[in-house]
């Protein structure tokens, strides 16, 4: 119960959209797969998802057909495997139809999905799977060559194989198939036990006459655990958050409330590069789409960009996702500058600072600002949302209804307004713990509150700006440095294509500044211009005492710029002498 004495305190209420409600009481349904019965009744036969490959060819499911056919994958799971209420279910595919059919119908069979990322390696899906227990894997036939090695530790009982071909035209999957198995032999022989997700379906859709698949989800309400979403955390390997119907409907319905009324329902169009095992794309791609009545564009890999050359031709794309990478990227690709979307009215960046003179440029060549937002797996993962009729740049905007965040010392007490300090936050949409791990859920969750391990200063007005990792930050002879004012700094060099820093070991001060920097194609940098450029914005202290040049940098596979490999690097560089 809210005393009157910690009451919360929500000056950002006042920049809510009209209609926007401060409070959400309760989800907008029972459970995930109540909505998604609901939602597919009411869009029935308009496109629901889409697969597009970079050659332009695709495959569409209906709300209608999405439906049906994760009813009949719920009851494979259910009728013909027999895994009971509560077996986890692992799912490692990129972005294909096959996932909102797998996820959906993992739903409404009252199980829980495990979402495992398909670029893992055998040791990292051996971990997920040893962790998890999952008692059936849906794995996509390109990366199924690794399962021997990551079941040498914990075996998975049921194997469903799927393809990226799965519920495209005949000739189309047929010729991609061709090309995958002959010619860049990207498919090789699954060599385990396995049953081909469509024998699957098959099978399911057989148990239809004895069981009724709405029956398969009594008792799963809004505290039943629906999703291990697994995460680095901040600190020690990755761990299960456990996230509950109730927390990612709760989380959809926040968000969704933000965009108050420029989202119309039954007319969107999304398109999905992010891939949807992330978090991030989940809950607000997937999950706030559909009940939308959107049209989702799937991307199955946005890497090279011209990959989305063809999604964003054949389809009037009105929202995307993206982190700061796919931005930037976008915004120095010449056929994406030649002809930007003309029917884009949302763009949300998240998972990684989005620097200035990218949020800047992608307004010049698009006309729609980028709208930054804040979050992670522990949250479901929305936090924070700049309003779409009030975006202050540089923030990652105010807390979405029924959330609070505070910014706090380092023994628990708020910061004065302005200054910096860990960002917490509480709400609905809060996990309910890490799986298995009640010391580190008892870390991370305090009193209610999520410690985010990031530092933000709050504003008077409640908005949010996000200083940097706790981990990251760079300690010089006690002075703070945070790599994220540095890289935003550079970002603005305009011989600067990517920029990462970190801080490094430096003998009598502790650390030092690195920076590593990819310049554009054709343009020439020299790190004394690197500096001389850093000093003309920072304080002394701040400017990189070290900077390479690099071609690339390591990301991640949803694009965010890997500061721990780089940091590793260099630790390992001072170890070999």
């Amino acid at each position: 119960m809210t005393t009157t004495a910690d009451a919360p305190k929500r000056p950002w209420t006042k920049f809510y959209p009209v209609g926007v409600r401060h409070t959400i009481d309760e989800p907008p349904f029972p459970s995930l797969a109540a909505m998604v019965r609901s939602i597919a009744r009411t869009y029935d036969q308009r496109p629901a998802f889409s697969v597009c490959l970079p050659n332009g060819m695709a495959g569409m499911l209906t709300f209608a057909e999405v439906d049906r056919l994760s009813d009949a994958f719920a009851l494979y799971l259910r009728e013909v495997l027999k895994l009971k209420p509560g077996a986890r279910v692992a799912l490692q595919t990129p972005n294909a139809l096959a996932f909102p059919v797998v996820a959906f119908g993992v739903f409404k069979a009252g199980l829980v999905l495990i979402n495992v990322n398909p670029l893992y390696t055998a040791e990292e899906m051996g971990h997920v799977f040893a962790d998890g227990e999952p008692d059936c894997l849906v794995i996509i036939d390109m990366f199924a060559d690794k399962l021997p090695r990551a079941f040498a530790s914990k075996a998975v009982p049921h194997v469903v194989v799927s393809s990226i071909t799965d519920f495209m035209p005949w000739l189309p999957a047929t010729l991609v198939g061709l090309v995958q198995r002959y010619k860049d032999k990207s498919v090789k022989p699954v060599p385990v036990a396995h049953t081909t997700f469509k024998a699957a379906l098959k099978q399911g859709e057989a148990m239809r006459s004895s069981r009724d698949p709405a029956s398969l989800e009594q008792g799963v309400g809004p505290d039943t655990l629906a999703v291990l979403q697994y995460t680095g955390g901040t600190t020690g390997v990755s761990k299960g958050a456990m996230l509950t119907h109730g927390n990612l409907l709760m989380n959809m319905a926040q968000s969704i409330e933000m965009l108050g009324s420029d989202m119309i329902k039954g007319t969107e169009t999304v398109l999905t590069a992010l891939p949807l095992y992330h978090i991030f794309a989940f809950t607000v791609n997937m999950l706030g789409f559909w009940y939308l009545g959107a049209h989702d564009v799937l991307v199955p890999n946005p890497r090279p960009l011209t990959n989305l050359k063809k999604p964003f031709e054949k389809y009037p794309v009105s929202a995307i996702t993206g982190v700061n990478t796919l931005f930037n990227g976008l915004n120095n690709e010449e056929w994406f500058k030649a002809n930007p979307p003309r029917t884009l009215k949302i763009s949300s960046a998240g998972g990684m600072a989005l620097q200035e003179a990218v949020a800047t440029r992608w307004q010049e060549v698009t006309g729609v600002v980028i709208t930054e937002g804040y979050g992670l797996t522990e949250s479901s993962p929305v936090l924070s949302f700049n309003p779409l009729d009030n975006v202050r740049s540089g923030t990652i905007g105010i807390p979405i209804p029924s959330t609070d965040i505070k910014c706090v010392d380092d023994a628990g007490n708020e910061v004065p307004t302005g200054q910096p300090g860990e960002l917490v936050a509480r709400g609905p949409q809060i996990m309910a713990g890490y799986w298995r791990r009640p010391e580190e859920t008892a870390n991370t969750i305090r009193d209610g509150w999520l410690y985010t391990g990031d530092i933000a200063t709050q504003d008077e007005d409640g908005y949010f700006r996000i200083v940097d990792r706790k981990k990251d930050m760079v300690l010089i002879s006690g002075f703070n440095v945070f790599p994220n004012e540095v890289e935003d700094v550079l970002a603005k060099n305009p011989a600067v294509l990517e920029v990462a820093v970190v801080g490094v070991p430096d003998g009598a001060a502790g650390e030092a500044v690195k920076a590593f920097v990819v310049t554009r194609p054709g343009m020439d940098l020299s790190s004394d211009e690197v500096r001389a450029f850093c000093r003309d914005h920072l304080t002394g202290y701040k400017v990189p005492k070290f900077v390479e040049f690099r071609t690339d940098l390591p990301k991640s596979n949803v694009g965010k710029i890997l500061r721990k490999d780089l940091r590793a690097e260099e630790l390992a560089r001072k170890m070999n002498g």
